[in-house]
């Protein structure tokens, strides 16, 4: 067997766990901070494929091997590599409190309705693109994608969070430092940052949950037009809004462009199903309207008042957009939109003329192009208790998907 042990937040290791061991793997703070038998060999993690090599010999040979872990190991920790390697039923695991669960309990705060994401030796746009999108979530750092890096991001477009930064949890120097993003982007943090809690406290708290994590998918989408502010009936259509949002696949992580947001109808059903939402709208008028649709759903989108595709210059780059209007810029718009995003572009249009300039937009970045023209028919009372068909407007609904081969040259 290989035994385990999670340590690092304050409990101490029982000795029984080290007792008998004749290799135990860990970092160097945690073999420092244990009484290991004076026999047994030690390896200081760091690359882990050396560390597995070496431990595959004691095993081969039924010889005791115990590995040290931070809190809790099976909790985007080393038991996953561990079991992959030797298989679970060879594995004796002890865990300890995870520096999750610790930092939000120096906190007084629950945890059931956080999104955790790990951001530890992977590219921290998803971990960037939850913060937005979720008002309580729990970033486990590294090198690189720290809290000078995510703070860096969300100064541009989540500047109201509050970033709270738990460093050597359970040691003589432990801190929690409570910081604006900008504060935090200014800093160097060194190593020991345990974990990074982003904070959205303009929003309440939800009610008591029964499924712990993000908030589960909502009841329904391609909400009726009356479910939100608009001017003139401006407003993208349900039954437009419910194939692009099929084609957009907005989920936690993702970043959404809606430009041409108008009343920002897309961007809110984007952002319900988790993703994070810039939206960019010309109109002052219109600003405040996303704002407002936004707020009265529960959800955050990050509003730029701007004109596209200047305004497309300073965002992040999406994973999907949508394009919304018909002026004479928009084959502009789409190009600039097609150069950046790194997975799908739709683009909802009323002028019939306006089809086959934006369609050699895609393809000439490198899209998989596809369409429709939706046209609907609505049930509408008329006197006498009987109904009618109401002909809504049609629509043209293009969408481009990346190509596995598309992604060079993307302008990230």
């Amino acid at each position: 067997m290989i035994t385990v042990v999670g340590t690092g937040t304050g409990a101490p290791v029982p000795l029984e766990a080290v007792a008998g061991a004749e290799l135990v793997v860990g970092g160097r703070r945690h073999l420092d901070a244990v009484r290991l038998p004076e026999t047994a060999e030690r390896i200081v993690l760091g690359p882990l494929a050396p560390a597995l090599d070496a431990m595959e010999e004691y095993v081969g040979k039924d010889r005791r091997v115990v590995v040290l872990a931070s809190g809790d190991p099976g909790f985007f920790g080393i038991v996953r590599a561990l079991a992959e390697r030797f298989g679970a039923e060879r594995l004796d695991v002890r865990p300890g409190v995870s520096s999750v669960a610790t930092a939000f309990a120096r906190l007084g705060l629950t945890w059931d309705d956080a999104v955790v994401v790990s951001a530890h030796g992977r590219d921290p746009r998803t971990a960037v693109n939850v913060c937005r999108a979720h008002p309580k979530v729990a970033v486990l750092t590294g090198p690189g994608s720290g809290p000078a890096e995510l703070g860096a991001a969300l100064a541009r477009t989540g500047p109201g969070r509050v970033l709270v930064v738990a460093s050597a949890l359970g040691s003589g120097e432990e801190s929690l430092e409570r910081l604006s993003p900008a504060e935090a982007a200014g800093r160097d943090w060194g190593t020991a940052v345990s974990v990074v809690l982003c904070l959205d406290e303009t929003r309440a708290p939800g009610p008591v949950r029964t499924l712990a994590g993000a908030a589960g998918r909502p009841s329904g989408w391609a909400l009726d037009e009356g479910e939100f502010a608009h001017r003139d009936s401006m407003i993208t259509k349900f039954e437009v809004r419910a194939l692009a949002l099929a084609r957009l696949g907005p989920r936690p992580g993702d970043l959404v462009w809606d430009v041409g947001s108008g009343s920002g109808s897309v961007a809110v059903e984007c952002a319900r199903l988790g993703a994070a939402v810039s939206a960019v709208e010309k109109a002052p008028d219109g600003v405040e309207r996303i704002r407002a649709n936004a707020g009265a759903h529960g959800v955050d989108v990050h509003v730029v008042h701007g004109t596209a595709p200047d305004a497309l210059d300073r965002l992040d780059a999406p994973d999907a957009v949508f394009v919304g209007g018909g002026g004479r810029e928009l084959p502009d718009i789409v190009r600039a939109c097609a150069r950046r995003a790194r997975r799908t572009v739709v683009v909802a249009m009323a002028a019939l003329d306006r089809v086959p300039a934006v369609r050699t937009a895609l393809t000439d970045a490198g899209f998989d192009c596809d369409g429709v023209l939706l046209q609907s028919s609505r049930l509408a009372p008329l006197p006498g208790d009987v109904t009618r068909l109401a002909a809504t407007n049609p629509v043209f609904l293009l969408w481009g998907a990346r190509t596995p081969d598309s992604h060079e040259g993307v302008a990230l």
